[in-house]
């Protein structure tokens, strides 16, 4: 490539390394994104290639920075996602940033995202509906985990529908926490990756964080806790009537999950997409949209939903 079609981009070394990335992952997804040569040579980076591909790599290069000097971890999903939003021309997400974690803070990877958190930060209920892998669930118990270790509530309660085990859940071998556990790992994990696992221990032992299948939120009053309700989906209206209205004073909500996955025997009686309904335009209640685009996990995912959403479109037609 001739000289007039290299630039260089002066840069901190740990951004440097973020953009290069373990075994120089980051570097080759930016270089196969932009049609352009990526070399680290000290002191920032070099990029050759034609004037449009450059812009856009330096688009792409720029959001990781704003993620490096949050003090956020720079993953391949968070490479992919810069590259995505660049090539589309769109900012990347301003805000959205909680300062908790075990390998820093949590930031948003999306504009949807950011707004999601938003909302979460401004209203008693909000609704967080899309696909899987978009962070919905993540990012409520991230906020949540964030109000109780600054004292903003006095408990974090994860609930969702154990459909999979129905009326056999009482007849399961040992206590509450060994009957439901096994579906709630995707939770356990989350609550794990962001608090760590003996701060997450301690505070299950004090009763700070409890995470339960719906039917065990029946009859009860959650006053100052953070409530998630996950894969709400699967929830019936009358289950969905039911935790939505045992908020309590002090108390917030996030109910999350896919209407497009339910896994009830009768889908009609989802009771999330028929709650959306009835709320949507009430006071201090919010519902976030997440797409295909903000799938955060392997690209392969997105491709996927997309897939299952054209040929949802196309029974519907």
């Amino acid at each position: 490539m001739s000289r007039d079609t290299r630039e260089f981009l002066p840069l901190p070394d740990e951004v440097v390394r973020a953009v290069a990335g373990p075994n120089s992952r980051h570097a080759a997804l930016i270089e196969d994104a932009f049609h352009v040569l990526l070399e680290t040579p000290g002191g920032g980076v070099s990029l050759a290639g034609d004037s449009k591909a450059r812009a856009g790599a330096k688009r792409a290069i720029q959001a990781i920075a704003k993620r490096v000097e949050a003090g956020a971890e720079v993953a391949e999903a968070d490479v992919r996602l810069a590259a995505g939003a660049a090539r589309r021309g769109e900012a990347s997400p301003k805000g959205g940033e909680l300062p908790l974690g075990r390998r820093g803070a949590i930031s948003a990877k999306t504009a949807a995202q950011a707004r999601y958190l938003e909302m979460l930060a401004k209203h008693t209920l909000v609704f967080g509906l899309g696909p899987a892998g978009t962070g919905k669930t993540f990012l409520a118990v991230a906020h949540g985990a964030g109000m109780l270790l600054r004292g903003e509530v006095d408990r974090l309660i994860v609930t969702r529908p154990a459909v999979e085990a129905g009326e056999r859940l009482g007849f399961l071998p040992g206590d509450m926490n060994e009957k439901v556990d096994p579906y709630m790992a995707p939770v356990w994990e989350a609550m794990s990756d962001i608090l760590g696992a003996e701060q997450l221990r301690r505070r299950r032992e004090k009763g700070e964080i409890e995470v339960a299948p719906i039917a065990f939120m029946r009859g009860r009053t959650l006053s100052h806790a953070f409530v998630i309700v996950d894969e709400a989906q699967n929830a019936s209206r009358l289950q969905m009537k039911m935790v939505l209205t045992r908020l309590g004073e002090g108390a917030r909500m996030a109910v999350t999950g896919d209407p497009s996955q339910v896994d009830l025997v009768n889908p009609r009686d989802s009771g999330l997409s028929h709650a959306v309904r009835l709320l949507d335009g009430v006071e201090d209640v919010a519902i976030a949209r997440f797409e295909a685009a903000d799938v955060v996990r392997h690209p392969l995912v997105e491709r996927i939903v997309k897939a299952y959403d054209a040929d949802a479109t196309k029974d519907r037609s």
